[in-house]
């Protein structure tokens, strides 16, 4: 989850708010790869979640990588909620999935460095202190009442303001992980046209990580419960956008959508003010309830776009949002996958000829059955296998074409890193697949032994 902002500089025109998101744009040469994932840490002796506090916690944990390898902390109210390094955050989501929002960085090769050095970090610290980690979409056991919640303000009211706006959101902070990736772009025009892609194909994201089949300690119907519950948690935030399929697409469009979205806080003085279901228009007007006669800075504007959660989300970069968590292995393919579709052109225009006909109702219905059936989802006369079968080989197209060598020039360019998905589109199965198969056959519905065979 983001860290707050503060300072800024005041709103004093209307016009700020775009030239916040234009602010992003950059060069080709300059198109950088941040990566983020989400992981379940648990106490290896009881199988349940790693409380705030305590020999085995959070606070261990975050302690740990900040003693043992030169991480610097972030402090709320006194407690140890984050650390930065080298550009890089680890923060803490609402029931203390540790995430690693790495930095910004060239190659899909050096992100994948970053990944694997930093799981290899916690894997030490959490050794010691007798944790262990997986990664996985949802948690497959622990109820809700044993999930416990990090000392974050921000969350505090969040938790509050859910169960008022949808059934799932709860579900959502506190037993959901993913894995993310953020892509720049160099102009408007190139903005919206990987919005498009984005927001259209991230159903394919999601099939291929599907990997949240288990809810409550038995299977939940869906092969991406975690899908599911952005379905169900406030129409409001969250969703497949329509409105960036339009001729009037663009910064403004993007900035019209944001200001309709209820705010949650502002965070002034190292604390945060409820603002919950409040407006930012009135804000920009000096009119908000939680802070009269007061008016927002940029840092506000920029802690407001992270309150929205479409499938796909514009600050200065574009946030790839569809996937599921996952193992190890699999964390290198998101970015694999979205910077072949996304950062060669010819790959980008490939990708926008396969959904540029389509309608809401087909981008929606994709998501969907996405999240129920994964690869063997079909809606409106496409099917997601297939779909997939061609996005990746687009995707291994764009990367080849990028030609970014790594290990020392010993490996050509970044295709390897989708050979996770190569094998799902061959197979047809997914995370998901594999975990209910195990499930229902050596496991003998005995789902304790996913922390024994997933962990690390």
């Amino acid at each position: 989850m983001s860290i707050p902002q503060e300072g800024g500089g005041p709103i004093e025109r209307y016009e700020q708010l775009a030239e916040y998101l234009a602010s992003g744009e950059k060069p080709r040469d300059d198109w950088r790869i941040g990566t983020e994932h989400e992981k379940f840490g648990y106490c290896a002796n009881k199988q349940l979640p790693l409380p705030y506090e305590g020999p085995c916690s959070i606070q261990a944990m975050l302690e740990g990588l900040r003693d043992g390898f030169g991480w610097a902390p972030v402090l709320e109210q006194g407690n140890i909620i984050g650390l930065e390094r080298d550009g890089a955050n680890v923060s803490l989501e609402p029931g203390g999935q540790l995430e690693l929002s790495g930095g910004p960085l060239e190659t899909i090769h050096q992100t994948c460095d970053e990944v694997n050095e930093h799981l290899r970090e916690v894997q030490e610290v959490a050794d010691k202190i007798g944790a262990r980690f997986i990664g996985l979409g949802a948690a497959p056991i622990w109820s809700q009442d044993q999930m416990p919640m990090m000392p974050k303000g921000r969350y505090r009211l969040m938790t509050d303001y859910m169960d008022d706006v949808g059934t799932l959101g709860k579900q959502m902070m506190y037993r959901t992980c993913t894995v993310q990736v953020n892509l720049d772009f160099s102009s408007e025009a190139d903005m919206v046209k990987k919005m498009r892609v984005a927001l259209a194909l991230q159903p394919v994201a999601t099939a291929l990580f599907a990997n949240s089949p288990f809810l409550d300690g038995k299977p939940n119907g869906m092969k991406s419960w975690r899908s599911h519950i952005w379905q169900n948690l406030d129409d409001a935030r969250t969703g497949m956008l329509p409105f960036m399929f339009e001729e009037s697409a663009g910064y403004d469009a993007y900035v019209e959508y944001v200001l309709d979205v209820p705010m949650y806080f502002v965070y002034r003085n190292g604390k945060y003010i409820n603002a919950l279901g409040q407006s930012f228009r009135d804000f920009l007007k000096g009119e908000l309830p939680a802070l009269p006669g007061e008016k927002p800075t940029l840092s506000d504007w920029a802690d407001h776009l992270t309150t929205v959660f479409p499938e796909a989300r514009t600050k200065k970069y574009i946030e790839m949002r569809g996937a599921d968590g996952g193992p190890w292995r699999r964390l290198c393919a998101l970015p694999a996958f979205w910077v072949g579709l996304l950062y060669d052109q010819s790959a980008l225009d490939a990708a926008w000829d396969l959904v540029k006909d389509w309608d809401h109702e087909t981008r929606e219905g994709l998501r969907k059955v996405a999240a129920v059936d994964a690869l063997q989802g079909e809606f409106g006369g496409v099917n997601l296998h297939d779909l997939a079968r061609e996005t990746v080989a687009i995707a291994k197209s764009g990367l080849a074409a990028r030609a970014r060598p790594g290990a020392g020039g010993m490996i050509s360019d970044e295709t390897h890193f989708l050979n996770a998905l190569e094998e799902s589109v061959e197979t047809g199965r997914v995370p998901a697949d594999e975990l209910l198969e195990k499930y229902h056959g050596e496991w003998n519905g005995d789902l304790s032994r996913i922390y024994e065979e997933y962990s690390y």
